[in-house]
């Protein structure tokens, strides 16, 4: 799939918002967002777009796809399942799962053993900070697996593989958010509704009800 194309079904099924007043989870305004939770719905394009992830990574063979739970694991299984069928090997999917603190991930349920001294990709929906990703790289490589690189479906955070600790960082899509200060933000000046739909509006809204 072109990225052009990619982009354009994603702004079709409302994954990829433009021309909006979005609250980011950073606290910062936007015009444009990204809701991956409206790609996961659509299966048939799911599929396409993991299958997309498959290609690219295909001549590295990989043995195992590991993604950072919870939306990561559709991905894991999908790009697994289309590795597996372009290769004519199995290639399993498993995904890490948040320490009890949440400051981290672990492999449980046997999962670490599966990752032991296998050649894994790592992959993710959207790339923001590329925080999640990066933990997770790094409990693949404390399990003794071979991290060949991270695959996404979006970078929308400039992140580089270096930021990841992987050799290599291919993302379907590269969208540039701009990003204000809620002080400094255009589109408040200009009294542009936030959009309560998606990202932290309603939040922002009401917390700035409360502080009248």
């Amino acid at each position: 799939m072109k990225e052009s194309e990619i982009l354009a079904e994603l702004t079709k099924i409302r994954a990829v918002i433009t021309d909006s007043h979005v609250v980011y989870t950073s606290g910062k305004h936007g015009s444009a967002y990204v809701n991956k939770d409206a790609v996961y719905p659509h299966t048939h394009l799911t599929s396409r777009l993991c299958r997309a992830i498959a290609e690219k990574f295909l001549a590295k063979e990989p043995e195992v796809v590991l993604a950072p739970a919870v939306g990561g694991i559709i991905l894991s299984q999908w790009v697994a399942y289309h590795l597996s069928e372009l290769s004519g090997k199995e290639v399993l999917g498993v995904y890490a799962e948040k320490t009890e603190d949440g400051d981290g991930f672990v492999l449980r349920r046997g999962y670490d053993r599966l990752v032991a001294g296998k050649k894994t990709l790592v992959v993710e929906d959207v790339l923001t900070t590329g925080g999640s990703v990066k933990k997770a790289v790094e409990t693949a490589k404390k399990a003794g697996a071979d991290v060949l690189g991270v695959g996404a479906l979006c970078n929308r955070g400039g992140i580089r593989a270096a930021e990841l600790d992987a050799p290599e960082l291919i993302a379907l899509l590269q969208v540039k958010l701009d990003a204000w200060d809620a002080a400094d933000c255009p589109l408040c000046a200009r009294g542009v509704p936030v959009n309560t739909d998606v990202g932290k509006g309603r939040e922002f809204l009401a917390k700035k009800a409360a502080a009248r």
